[in-house]
């Protein structure tokens, strides 16, 4: 893997997503749009929001961004650029570091604007420096991202891309914290959300909010670091050189 390849694909790809003005408003706006209609839901409930608003922070980034890069991804593959792209020097470990180069770009302006919208515009109360959840914010988006990598380099069809969410997604969202508190689970549910990274990247989310000790913050995340390293890398082991 040479980083001028890999650089020249990030370029591509981000070309491309500016063209795409649809793509574009997913990415950047609908996680803030989202964001406030459940600030808006509890606007009677100010603590409501407080309570889950962090893990909301850290969910709609995340399913946003691996919808966006598996469909992107996909669409690569199946209108035959991969193919082509494979005859030239490019190996598959650059197409996939410039796609997660390019998509990670995209995470940190869609971050920086779901945080700031959070805060400024929703009113979320964060007792830890602002800095610490805007990278919290970006590193759950890259982790998104990664995911979706790893999900296109088994899906077919763009439809096969969505069907992958039940199976890696909705698994996280129902035991990653969001809707009930992790150390309220049964032991066995627990044991099982430690294995999953969205746990993590919401604890670490409500860590900074809460004014947390930095290790707090750095320990969960460091895992989602992880995580999204073990995907890019997985993803680009399993990437196939044709779409059936």
């Amino acid at each position: 893997m040479r980083f001028s390849r890999t650089f020249a694909t990030a370029g591509r790809v981000l070309r491309q997503l500016s063209h795409d003005h649809r793509s574009v408003a997913l990415m950047l706006i609908a996680p803030s749009l989202l964001v406030g209609l459940f600030a808006w839901l509890f606007v009677d409930q100010e603590q409501v929001f407080q309570l889950v608003g962090p893990a909301i922070l850290a969910l709609f980034p995340f399913v946003v961004m691996f919808l966006i890069t598996s469909i992107t991804t996909l669409r690569e593959r199946r209108s035959g650029t991969l193919e082509r792209l494979m005859t030239t020097p490019l190996g598959k470990g650059d197409f996939i570091a410039g796609y997660a180069l390019a998509f990670a770009a995209a995470a940190v302006v869609q971050a920086l604007i779901t945080v700031a919208f959070a805060v400024y515009v929703c009113g979320l109360e964060v007792d830890g420096p602002l800095w610490q959840l805007g990278l919290v914010a970006v590193v759950d988006a890259v982790l998104g991202s990664a995911l979706g990598l790893l999900a296109s380099a088994f899906a077919r069809t763009e439809f096969q891309a969505v069907q992958f969410m039940p199976i890696i997604v909705f698994p996280q969202i129902l035991l990653g914290g969001i809707i009930m508190p992790r150390d309220q689970m049964p032991d066995v549910l627990y044991a099982i959300s430690d294995w999953l990274p969205l746990s993590h990247a919401v604890d670490a989310v409500n860590a900074v909010t809460a004014g947390d000790e930095e290790w707090e913050i750095y320990g969960p995340l460091l895992i989602v670091v992880a995580f999204v390293v073990g995907a890019i890398v997985l993803a680009s082991l399993t990437l196939r050189r044709r779409t059936p």
